[in-house]
């Protein structure tokens, strides 16, 4: 790689744009992104920092982009994470452009079910495809490979912006870059580092998920949403005999206990193996202040989250890396924020407002609701899903 990878490809248009920190080592004024003597610095048009699939995803488009890069994860693949494992029809079409297909089992709509209701809607011509979390990564990974893009193992401690560069430290190492992605998930530390991250939600408004496999032929080919007084439980084909349970809800929930208490779905599961332990994630809600700072740019889960009630986060975090590195490539950071707010606007609204009635006295009406206007319902479900 070439000392300044970025010059003449349009990575670095020689500004930090708005809200650039100050360089914060280094002698005064120094290029954070300048080797030191006797030192060796990796360089690259852009670090991306976090390898779920979102970060992935953005050094694919990076890399398509004709930009050098580099990925910073600390944990050891293939990487899991408690979620729905449902790829929306937007989800896998963003996949297949970026070359990965991976296995799973394919869905054509979604269910929501009461006690006492069951509304459906198919996706028109389209399909999801349920994937297990560590399957999607290890095929991202794969692709990831073949193009050559390095991955660099280190848990990130320090961002270091100049003028024109950015340096990231992590623990053992360090590299510079024209730009940096954050995609470091619901926890982000980048968003820390750089000062982007709003207070909390207040606890009694914090929502958790919890998931576990079972060992059982899919009984159905759409995913199902158990709707309970306290929790919504998400049932999703992964293979041909395995399904995920996702519960969504108040914290310290017991998975056994929230499974008793939904019939239909504990019929369906008894006596299936539990293929996985319970895994937890959360809190959902995540503020940020900005998506932009200087240099560096927030996507995914970091960017800010509302729920994953509506199931499309990895549809809406494969369009913020995409933005993300259209708006590096054009060396205009600041396009990225109208960017993002056009990526997220449905699925800010939507989701907001069904969580919103998910809290309230309507919740035991959401269901047959949208049993009495199927209509609007499957018009929701496809504005989500693509």
């Amino acid at each position: 790689m070439s000392e300044e990878p970025g010059a003449g490809r349009g990575a670095d248009a020689g500004r930090a744009g708005p809200g650039s920190p100050e360089v914060r080592s280094g002698a005064p004024g120094a290029d954070p992104g300048a080797p030191q003597a006797g030192s060796r610095a990796l360089d690259a048009d852009l670090i991306v920092v976090g390898g779920g699939p979102v970060g992935l995803a953005a050094a694919i488009e990076a890399r398509a982009a004709g930009l050098d890069v580099l990925v910073v994860e600390q944990r050891g693949g293939p990487i899991d994470k408690a979620c729905g494992e449902g790829l929306m029809p937007g989800a896998l079409a963003a996949l297949h452009r970026l070359g990965v297909d991976p296995a799973g089992c394919d869905f054509h709509g979604i269910a929501y079910v009461s006690a006492t209701q069951r509304v459906e809607h198919r996706f028109d011509g389209e399909t999801g495809r349920g994937v297990r979390r560590t399957v999607l990564h290890a095929a991202m990974a794969g692709r990831v490979a073949e193009l050559g893009i390095p991955v660099v193992r280190g848990r990130v401690t320090a961002v270091t912006q100049g003028e024109r560069r950015v340096r990231v430290g992590w623990d053992g190492g360090g590299a510079s870059a024209s730009w940096v992605i954050a995609a470091d998930g619901l926890h982000s530390t980048v968003r820390r580092l750089v000062g982007c991250e709003r207070p909390p939600v207040a606890a009694a408004k914090r929502r958790f998920g919890i998931r576990r496999h079972f060992e059982v032929a899919p009984w159905s080919d759409l995913v199902e949403v158990h709707w309970t007084p306290d929790i919504e439980a998400y049932v999703t084909p992964v293979d041909a005999g395995t399904v995920g349970v996702a519960l969504l809800g108040p914290p310290h929930v017991d998975f056994d206990d929230a499974l008793a208490r939904i019939p239909e779905l504990a019929g369906h599961l008894d006596g299936a193996a539990a293929l996985s332990s319970t895994r937890g994630a959360g809190p959902m809600r995540q503020r940020t202040t900005r998506r932009v700072a200087g240099r560096v740019l927030l996507a995914g889960d970091a960017s800010g989250y509302v729920d994953a009630l509506t199931g499309e986060g990895l549809r809406v975090g494969f369009a913020q890396a995409r933005s993300a590195v259209r708006s590096i490539a054009d060396g205009d950071p600041t396009r990225y924020e109208r960017a993002w707010s056009r990526d997220t606007r449905d699925f800010r609204i939507l989701t907001s407002a069904l969580v919103a009635a998910a809290r309230s006295p309507l919740r035991a009406r959401i269901v047959p609701a949208a049993a009495a206007s199927p209509a609007l319902f499957g018009r929701i479900v496809d504005r989500l899903a693509r």
